[in-house]
């Protein structure tokens, strides 16, 4: 009899969810024009593109889709803000947005995937939202012709993502009958640059925020990943036509590696095929040089001035410095997964590698710094985050050492900026950290790296409960077994010299 009693009331509770669910499509708020295309309750089940299986176990939830501020463009084409909104039975009483990547152009299931460990947002009880930016996409994800119309391109660089915010946080006032407790933006790459401005530009609207490996200056860090391919070209052998070939070749890549890790893995007190001390870290390839003649586990003279030339950065012929360099970490040379390491130029999501054997770097930086575009969506230069700090708001950057794209360097500069402009490390380190993550790629991946890392999680305690986060615990496919505590730049994982290697319990925060 009480299972029955049960019974009938989960399935009345179901169908009232369903009815609250439905009655969405009728959503309107002022000041926006909103046209709800679907409000259904999805049943609880696995999330997809889950790693090598099935994703995680999603809560049953409502799902909201819909476009805002509808509209014809100059061009002809259909452009607003698609968007949708995942609302779990039960809600932990929290709203997070997650970010986007590449020009965006497609609405990301709204789960809140980013930087979450095993478990995403949605999983938790968290309220989602995701949007395309105010465009879609016609070619993939790099698709800019969007970009001619006037509107849609400042969609993008930064307004979409505060209407955004606004329409998910009364879609989820609406279903719930009261508004979200907390609110968080974690984005990494385009989402890490969009949630850069939302501290920036709308700083009152987060409590907490997680920005990995932020696409600041696109433009910039292109032309020095260019810089790093054409300086190995210039001493590559060439074809008949002057194509350049493999600068460096299988065994030279690995002799790279070999001589990093001999000088650099140690220096965190364990031997372990990561180098978690990268700022000391003083790996110079003229080390590698042949004494005499080139042979296998050496460089040449012209091999060594080539890697060291692209990894310094780009100088104008002022000498200036227009991106900062790159570090040297075990991924500069993977292969395939994404975008491959600096010594291993290919294709990557942005095209192919240039077979340019020089680089007009002047002429470079003037078409970056001349991209209206790149001015309007600019995350670097702001710095003052005093009103995102004082009314309470946490913010958390993290960047892979070996990111090809991004130069992690980049990121540690605009946060010794932002430190500075902030009132100092002891100040700012109350509310904003950096953490670096050895061997990791672009946002995730690497061929020796632990990438399965929960920021949000560190963000929520600090936000809901005052607990600054000490150290992110990061374990990852390539290390099964082993754990390391990532750390607050500018400290690193250094072992306490007794207890299990691999576990990182046994590691502690040094600088």
């Amino acid at each position: 009899m009480k299972w029955f009693v049960f019974l009938l009331a989960a399935t009345a509770a179901s169908a009232q969810s369903a009815n609250q669910c439905a009655d969405l499509m009728r959503f309107q708020m002022p000041g926006a024009t909103i046209e709800i295309t679907r409000a259904a309750v999805v049943a609880a089940g696995p999330a997809r593109g889950g790693r090598g299986g099935p994703g995680p176990m999603l809560p049953a939830h409502c799902r909201v889709d819909g476009i805002a501020d509808k509209r014809t463009g100059a061009d002809g084409r259909t452009y607003g803000i698609r968007f949708a909104v995942a609302l779990p039975e039960p809600w932990n009483g929290d709203f997070l947005q997650q970010g986007g990547g590449g020009l965006n152009g497609t609405v990301g299931e709204p789960i809140g995937n980013q930087a979450v460990g095993d478990k995403p947002a949605l999983a938790r009880g968290f309220a989602v939202a995701s949007s395309d930016t105010g465009h879609q996409s016609s070619g993939g994800g790099f698709d800019g012709s969007f970009m001619q119309d006037q509107q849609a391109a400042l969609d993008f660089e930064f307004v979409a993502i505060g209407r955004l915010t606004v329409i998910a946080k009364q879609i989820i006032a609406t279903y719930y009958g009261k508004p979200a407790v907390h609110s968080y933006y974690v984005g990494c790459s385009t989402g890490g640059r969009e949630a850069m401005l939302m501290s920036q530009r709308y700083p009152l609207y987060f409590d907490g925020i997680v920005a990995g490996s932020p696409a600041m200056r696109t433009g910039h860090s292109n032309l020095a990943t260019r810089a790093v391919t054409v300086a190995l070209n210039a001493i590559a052998p060439k074809d008949a036509n002057g194509k350049p070939g493999p600068a460096l070749s299988d065994s030279d890549k690995k002799a790279v590696i070999a001589k990093l890790l001999d000088e650099c893995d140690a220096l965190d007190g364990a031997k372990d095929g990561m180098i978690f001390d990268a700022t000391g870290c003083n790996f110079r390839p003229r080390d590698l040089q042949c004494a005499g003649a080139k042979a296998d586990g050496c460089l040449s003279p012209g091999q060594v001035a080539a890697i060291e030339k692209g990894f310094a950065g780009p100088e104008d012929s002022r000498g200036k410095q227009v991106y900062p360099g790159w570090f040297y970490d075990t991924g500069i040379a993977a292969q395939g997964g994404g975008i491959p390491g600096l010594l291993n130029p290919g294709p990557s999501p942005v095209g192919g590698p240039t077979t340019a054997t020089t680089q007009d770097v002047d002429a470079d930086e003037a078409r970056v710094e001349d991209n209206p575009t790149s001015r309007i969506g600019d995350s670097y230069t702001w710095v003052n985050l005093n009103s995102f700090s004082s009314h309470g708001g946490k913010l958390i950057f993290y960047h892979g050492l070996s990111d090809p794209w991004f130069s992690a360097k980049d990121t540690i500069d605009y946060y010794q900026r932002m430190t500075a402009a902030n009132g100092g490390s002891s100040k700012v380190m109350q509310w904003g950290r950096l953490f670096l993550s050895p061997g990791m790629g672009h946002c995730a991946g690497g061929s020796a790296t632990l990438d399965n890392f929960d920021m949000l999680t560190a963000a929520v305690n600090w936000v809901e409960k005052g607990h600054a986060p000490e150290s992110v615990m990061a374990t990852g496919r390539d290390f099964p077994g082993r754990s390391r505590p990532l750390c607050p730049f500018p400290t690193h994982a250094q072992y306490n010299g007794t207890g299990n290697l691999e576990d990182g319990a046994n590691y502690s925060c040094k600088q």
